[in-house]
């Protein structure tokens, strides 16, 4: 059996730098205990008898005196002068003195260590930082792109990714250019130069690329667009050619980079400035698309869930060709999800795909696989032979309301509080026709701040919502509001949430969707730069007056007012039955859509 290599440690790297650097002290600096004098002082010393005893080596004579030398130091050194020329040179009352001879060994000693101290603190330094002579210092130009063989490791397909039925069929297209691109080229038709694919985080856009790899069975390069980016200006732009060097050697293949963003962002669009490293490695990536062999089959595929922060070079026709959009699911395509993800689950006969996929609107690819294992973590705990429909439901409450917080007990005044707030929320949702249907209703507090929650379940997925809908779910979010001003105690700061959703959806009535009479159908707030739901900037320049802004102001305030009207008209009709439900509410602290008291319907 072979006995396995064994690297020296760093601790013990450092030793021997430290054993070497004390050796060249010794060597080079040993005598600090003696004083160097001219020989015609020795010769001085000696016709005096103050010269205690000598040795003598070589040209080189060392020894003590009697009494001490000016700095208090009894031993000197000295070089020998050939004795006819001291004799001479006493006579004139000259101070003479020589220097040594230097030996082979002490000549080769002067050139050799130094050198090899630093050849050795090179090799450490550059060993440590990835691959010895090959990689530290001599790779920091090269790309760190993970090249990765499709026939042997990757092992996804497009069966193996669901609710983008569009996007897959897009990048289709792609994997028959990589496989038969002679007959695309029959009729004049080249490969596209780039697809980027745009979505929220969590949509598959990766899983995607990783899919057209594996059907094209074609070489895959993998990295982040922060890999390109260091703090030496030129890294950048090197690892961007060395990227497209080692594609065009494996061509066909298949270019990756993930978060665009962080290499691709607007050219100039820092105030600040200090942005020449980015934007050298952006021209470079720019020059490397633009130049490339028509007769190549290098494909670039990128991701980035920001797209309004790219550099519009970046997305003109020949560079990124095609632009495909990673959305959310809907409710089929989440159903299609999860029966990726739960086909290796031991599921309870009542689990229904389509009870889950309506349990979980907005959810995406990532979330749901994070949910299925949420189920599978809950059945285990309970000690279940299956995962149930229970257990499901209570993952979709973990992610979505956070962790069930039983040891934070509430005070009796707070706990009756927080039962009419949510009992108040499920009633006028109830009492509202067209509203979400109620799920559950519960007092046990979750996450970071809520005491409480009531869980709605939409029927359908939603992409417009009218006028009235928009007030309908103002006056839900206000019921709570308002079932805590019909208790007749002091408000409390429970609704904070619920006023800050309310004012949202009130503001972007009156402010984007033009759905004031009294200021018009104008878009005083257009949101430029905004997509796919990420945050704007911090402060944006208001286009519009400061009449405007105090009309604006009171049509927001009137909206919100009126919503909290309604809600307190619909539980003062049905005062009996938040009593009655808030009541049991107290009393399990948990209610389903069955246990819902019977209520009045409103207009």
């Amino acid at each position: 059996m072979a006995t396995p290599k064994r690297n020296l440690s760093p601790t013990l790297w450092m030793v021997l730098f430290g054993l070497l650097m004390m050796l060249s002290v010794s060597l080079f600096s040993a005598g600090d205990e003696v004083v160097a004098i001219p020989y015609s002082q020795f010769q001085t010393y000696l016709d005096a008898g103050k010269v205690k005893q000598v040795v003598v080596n070589g040209e080189t004579i060392r020894g003590t005196l009697n009494e001490p030398l000016p700095g208090g130091k009894t031993g000197f050194s000295t070089i020998a002068v050939p004795r006819e020329l001291a004799g001479a040179l006493s006579k004139q009352n000259v101070e003479y003195s020589a220097t040594p001879s230097s030996g082979t060994f002490g000549t080769l000693l002067g050139w050799i260590v130094p050198p090899l101290l630093f050849v050795g603190v090179w090799m450490f330094m550059s060993r440590g930082s990835g691959g010895g002579m090959a990689g530290g210092l001599f790779s920091i130009g090269r790309s760190k792109a993970k090249l990765v063989s499709a026939e042997t490791n990757i092992k996804v397909d497009f069966d193996d990714v669901a609710g983008v039925d569009e996007a897959k069929a897009e990048l289709h297209e792609i994997v028959d250019f990589l496989k038969r691109p002679d007959e695309y080229g029959r009729l004049g038709a080249h490969i596209p130069r780039g697809i980027l694919l745009v979505g929220p985080p969590g949509t598959g856009k990766t899983l995607l690329a990783r899919a057209v790899a594996g059907e094209s069975g074609v070489p895959f390069f993998s990295t982040n667009g922060a890999e390109f980016v260091e703090m030496f200006v030129g890294v950048g732009a090197s690892r961007v050619r060395d990227l497209f060097e080692k594609a065009r050697g494996s061509a066909p293949c298949i270019i990756f980079i993930d978060e665009l963003d962080a290499l691709g962002r607007a050219r100039g669009a820092s105030p600040m400035g200090g942005q020449d490293e980015k934007e050298q490695t952006l021209n470079q990536l720019l020059a490397e698309m633009d130049g490339f062999d028509r007769s190549v089959a290098i494909v670039v595929l990128a991701a980035t869930n920001r797209p309004e922060i790219l550099d519009p070079a970046l997305l003109r026709a020949g560079r990124f060709d095609r632009q495909v959009l990673v959305d959310r699911p809907d409710k089929i395509g989440r159903v299609q999800i999860l029966a990726i993800h739960l086909k290796k689950l031991t599921l309870s006969p009542d689990v229904k795909m389509e009870d889950i996929a309506a349990l979980t609107p907005g959810f995406t690819g990532a979330d749901l696989a994070n949910l299925a294992n949420e189920a599978a973590v809950l059945a285990t705990r309970r000690g279940g032979d299956a995962i149930g429909m229970a257990d499901f439901t209570g993952a979709v409450e973990r992610i979505v309301a956070g962790l069930e917080k039983k040891s934070r007990i509430l005070i009796p005044r707070e706990r009756r509080i927080v039962a009419y707030h949510e009992m108040g929320h499920a009633l006028v949702s109830l009492a509202i026709p067209g509203s979400d249907p109620i799920q559950k209703v519960s007092i046990i507090p979750r996450g970071i701040g809520a005491l409480g929650y009531t869980m709605q379940r939409p029927t359908d997925d939603r992409f417009l919502m009218g006028k009235h809908e928009l007030e309908n779910k103002m006056a839900v979010l206000m019921g709570g509001r308002a079932a805590e001003t019909l208790l007749g105690d002091d408000i409390s700061t429970g609704a904070s949430d619920d006023l800050a959703k309310a004012t949202d959806i009130a503001r972007g009535m009156v402010l984007r969707f033009g759905m004031d009479d009294g200021l018009g159908p104008v878009a005083w707030d257009t949101e430029q730069g905004q997509f796919l739901g990420q945050p704007g900037a911090f402060w944006q320049p208001r286009r519009f007056s400061d009449q405007t802004a105090h009309e604006i102001d009171q049509a927001v305030r009137a909206r919100l007012a009126a919503a909290l009207a309604r809600a307190i008209t619909i539980l003062t009709a049905n005062r009996a039955a938040l009593d009655t439900g808030a009541a049991l509410l107290l009393e399990r602290e948990s209610l389903g859509a069955e246990d819902m008291p019977a209520v009045t319907m409103s207009v």
